[in-house]
């Protein structure tokens, strides 16, 4: 089984695809841009961790590669990118910048929408990757009204923002790229919080919108607000609808179809067949504000009338002036085809108060909680391993590559060189070639590796599985044991 690549996996959507492409049995590889104090996997283990304790399931761990969408040759090392030709099939690419109004067209959204979107094409190109998963929007469709079909792209419409530009020039690049199979690209419409826990790690369009009346409201008594001041603010009537759509079912119908390759090469509108008034919308800001945020008290003499809360919406929310209009009708006939049995949730007002809540008492993400890193790390104990006599790039010539999977936190995929039942070395990845694999906990591994657990102990207790062929179960087992034993530098 060969690797996928994800970029974006640190987004909202990119997190919940990495999970579920994971828990499909899915072999991902994620790149991922190191942070100012933290490596790139460092970035990966706390959403995985996150996942983790919500569904109470241990994870495995994608391969990561440290990169940047926004550099030439994604500022990969000469070793990730053969890494990547070697191991990779296929590219999901979800990253993207929401930015909407541009300095520039070497600033964002056009430098990692445009510019990253053709680093991922020449990838591709270079490494002899044929199968693209293009996450782009519905909002190529700009200022349409009427109905939008799957099968239409650029017909001459107007666009409202430079996110709508950017993406609908990278979308048209996708699928100029000769060198690529079809591509499948995936449309979603505006993607929000969890449809059942309100759950978001970014804070975008409704939440900006949420953000601001949240923020004025500190200057307003209880009674003085009103729905009627947000849509008038927008300078809106009500009536208008936004296609909101949950990030876990946009999740699930992508991987869905993902999964099945009679379903590639196609346009899905990820789009709710019933959209949101924005009377509805505004309610809810109404209301969620009044429930959690915390308002001016009534003698309060700094405290603000309706005049100075819809003055002060309409100027601070004008850079979304052309986001809120009324939608068009998105056909989703390719989508319906494919995924009948995962139709979108009605993003009603009980759904939308619990994502407004989640993000008032989350305080929008702010401030970022610190994480802990993983009691136990498997990649540092087996980097002694690239230091073992014979380890290197001869080390596979008539070497057999065994797998090693080592889920939960600290863990992640590895492939094993042996040669006559020695260790050579590691590298990470399950190797595309059938063969054993050992799969065990990141806790069992750390038991092994202090020596609290001898693997032969460990497969009888079915902590250690085996699965596949490549050597007899003895040699197998003094390999594994020979892996986890404590090196001395």
């Amino acid at each position: 089984m060969s690797y996928q690549l994800l970029t974006g996996a640190t987004g909202l959507l990119g997190r919940y695809l990495l999970r579920d492409l994971l828990r499909s049995d899915r072999r991902v590889a994620v790149l991922v841009r190191p942070g100012r104090s933290e490596s790139a996997r460092q970035r990966v283990e706390p959403l995985l961790s996150h996942w983790e304790r919500e569904t109470g399931e241990t994870l495995p761990r994608p391969v990561v590669l440290a990169g940047d969408l926004t550099r030439p040759d994604l500022a990969l090392s000469p070793e990730a990118f053969r890494w990547i030709a070697r191991h990779c099939r296929g590219v999901v690419h979800n990253a993207a910048s929401l930015t909407f109004h541009s300095a520039g067209r070497d600033a964002e959204p056009w430098r990692s929408n445009v510019g990253g979107t053709r680093h991922v094409l020449e990838l591709c190109r270079r490494a002899g990757i044929r199968q693209l998963h293009y996450v782009s929007t519905a909002y190529v469709c700009g200022l349409r009204d009427g109905t939008v079909f799957e099968s239409e792209l650029d017909v001459g419409q107007e666009l409202g923002n430079d996110y709508e530009r950017s993406k609908l020039e990278a979308e048209v690049m996708v699928r100029q790229a000769d060198f690529l199979d079809p591509p499948t690209i995936y449309r979603p419409a505006i993607i929000v919080g969890d449809s059942a826990t309100g759950y978001t790690s970014t804070f975008h369009g409704f939440y900006s919108m949420v953000r601001l009346a949240h923020t004025l409201v500190r200057r307003m008594v209880l009674g003085s607000t009103g729905s009627q001041l947000v849509v008038r603010a927008l300078s809106l009537l009500g009536h208008e609808r936004k296609n909101f759509v949950p990030v876990d079912w946009v999740s699930a119908v992508l991987t869905h179809l993902f999964e099945r390759p009679e379903h590639h090469g196609r346009t899905y509108h990820l789009t709710a067949r019933q959209a949101t008034s924005i009377s509805e919308w505004a309610g809810v800001i109404q209301e969620a504000v009044e429930r959690y945020s915390k308002l001016a008290e009534p003698a309060d003499p700094a405290a603000c009338d309706t005049q100075w809360f819809e003055a002060m919406f309409r100027a601070e929310s004008a850079v979304y002036r052309t986001y809120w209009r009324d939608d068009p009708v998105f056909d989703v006939t390719n989508t319906a085809a494919a995924a009948p049995h995962l139709p979108c949730p009605v993003v009603d007002r009980e759904m939308l108060m619990r994502m407004a809540r989640f993000a008032i008492q989350s305080n929008f993400g702010k401030p970022r909680r610190g994480v802990l890193p993983p009691a136990f790390d498997a990649h540092s104990h087996l980097r002694g391993l690239a230091a073992l006599p014979g380890a290197g790039e001869s080390a596979e010539v008539d070497a057999v590559g065994l797998g090693l999977q080592v889920n939960g936190p600290g863990g992640g995929q590895w492939k094993l060189l042996v040669r006559d039942g020695r260790l050579l070395g590691v590298e990470d990845g399950l190797s595309p070639q059938r063969g054993a694999v050992w799969r065990l906990s990141s806790r069992t591994f750390q038991q092994l590796a202090a020596g609290q657990l001898s693997v032969r102990q460990a497969v009888c207790q079915g902590q250690v599985v085996i699965e596949g062929n490549g050597l007899p179960q003895a040699a197998l087992e003094a390999v594994l044991q020979d892996a986890v034993a404590p090196r001395v530098a």
